[in-house]
């Protein structure tokens, strides 16, 4: 049976869904970890289970209702509806703040991070050898991903589904950033900016009456790219959550220490102070892509040499990052403790 919530619970879900589709779009950054901090990944996990052969015969057969509930239809769909409005709204408006705040942004997430390392961790109980390995390798692996250089764009659409079924990861695995796979695959900006505008775009025109969009072959192939990530993303989603189900109903313990190991080393992608490394062409011109942006293959990561305003200002914002987690934590205890 689905659980009944109050509306308060509904508008809180949809507010999550609206952290975890920000978190998603952001590279370096885990939707999968909102949902392990915020506490509904488990819940999040077993209801994508839910969506198997017996989902589809009562789909099938007409019985909606009976569908709604055994996919615990509500906590999904107000979860879905937060990342859509958060695609279209949200993550808008961190698109701005990165082109103009970078450093205070990445500082930002870079204390959520740690924030989140210690959330996760402090209920994990006793750690033994055999938890300590499995910890190490997922640090090793989170460090690995962090340096991998980025491939060119490819709008070849069996690709695209490939990048829809790996870049879904950052939703079902903790510390790894869907968004940052994307970026390692080379279309980050192609799935996440160009073809979420040319759908915004297509919206815009039909709701004035204008279908002209139907003759510019470069906007219906975004729109074709779109769908084939769309589809891509609903396949890898499906298929990681059983996996995902299996290990964690199997493996909890080890599960959890690879997840945080896996979060801890991604700290490397998000770390503030990094310049980028532009691809260069044989005369040292920065090379462009079909839309006009540099091209980044890399970062260099530094430390700040100076104590200036700027790294007191990006200091601020890790302590703020960590203390939101904290936040988090406390306004649970708190809701615990007043329900208790």
């Amino acid at each position: 049976m689905t659980p009944q919530r109050s509306p308060s619970d509904k508008v809180w879900l949809v507010l999550k869904g609206l952290a975890m589709g920000a978190a998603n779009k952001v590279p370096g950054v885990s939707g999968g970890v909102v949902a392990f901090v915020a506490g509904f990944y488990e819940e999040f996990i077993y209801s994508l289970q839910r969506i198997n052969k017996k989902s589809f015969k009562l789909l099938i057969g007409g019985r909606f209702k009976s569908f709604f509930n055994y996919t615990n239809g509500s906590f999904l769909s107000l979860l879905v509806l937060g990342m859509i409005v958060s695609y279209f709204s949200v993550s808008k408006i961190l698109d701005y703040l990165i082109i103009h705040y970078e450093l205070y942004v990445w500082s930002a997430f870079f204390g959520m991070i740690i924030g989140s390392i210690y959330y996760i961790s402090k209920d994990f109980g006793e750690w033994n050898r055999k938890y300590l390995g499995y910890l190490c390798c997922g640090i090793a692996a989170g460090i690995a991903i962090s340096f991998l250089e980025p491939a060119r764009e490819n709008d070849n659409l069996i690709f695209v589904f490939f990048c829809g079924i790996i870049g879904v990861s950052g939703m079902t695995l903790p510390g790894l950033s869907g968004s940052f796979i994307l970026i390692l695959l080379g279309n980050y900006v192609l799935l996440l900016v160009d073809s979420v505008n040319a759908l915004f775009d297509t919206f815009a025109m039909m709701f004035q009456g204008d279908f002209s969009f139907v003759n510019d072959e470069g906007q219906i192939q975004l729109l074709k790219v779109l769908a084939s990530f769309s589809l891509g993303s609903l396949v890898g989603l499906i298929s990681l959550s059983h996996f995902l189900g299996y290990v964690l109903k199997r493996y909890k313990k080890a599960t959890y220490a690879v997840i945080i190991g896996f979060i801890a080393g991604s700290l490397g992608v998000v770390w503030p102070w990094k310049e980028k490394v532009l691809s260069l062409d044989a005369s040292n011109n920065v090379m462009v892509d079909a839309n006009g942006r540099d091209i980044i293959v890399g970062y260099n990561r530094y430390f700040p040499s100076e104590f200036s305003l700027e790294v007191i200002l990006a200091l601020s914002c890790i302590f703020v990052g960590i203390l939101t987690i904290l936040s988090l934590d406390w306004y649970y205890k708190m809701k615990q403790k007043n329900n208790g």
